[in-house]
């Protein structure tokens, strides 16, 4: 009879610690664990640790709205860099990002960590994500 509730008991166990892990899957955890690194490397030293940005100079990576809304439009930003006015979290910015020396999957690395952290939870930005935006960038 201990043996069934001790069965039991684990079983049940091991169905909580399932069931609270991530859902998003290996895929998703190896480009956000690397992407924090490229992050680390090439982005923070401007957009911040926790992708505050600068006060009105660096503009912040922590708006979700934005992020989702240009999608499409950060592998182009991250790749050939951007110059001129933004909004985002309803501040103004007029800045200049310098084009990151980065590869397709960095950037989609380095994507997937910025649009899951700092209050975001948009997904994972795959490599053919990146590669699909840069070959219509303008």
């Amino acid at each position: 009879m201990k043996l069934k509730v001790i069965t039991g008991i684990l079983l049940l166990l091991i169905v909580l610690i399932v069931s609270c892990q991530s859902n998003k899957g290996p895929e998703f955890d190896r480009y956000y664990s690397a992407g924090k690194l490229v992050y680390q490397n090439h982005c923070q030293n401007c957009h911040g640790e926790n992708g505050e940005g600068l006060q009105r100079l660096m503009p912040p990576l922590t708006d979700s709205v934005f992020l989702k809304k240009n999608m499409h439009l950060l592998p182009c930003l991250v790749k050939n860099g951007f110059q001129g006015k933004i909004t985002i979290a309803r501040k103004d910015f007029d800045w200049q990002m310098p084009p990151a020396n980065l590869n397709n999957i960095e950037i989609a690395q380095a994507l997937t960590y910025i649009t899951n952290s700092f209050g975001n939870n948009l997904g994972t930005v795959t490599f053919d994500d990146v590669s699909a935006a840069i070959n219509k960038c303008k």
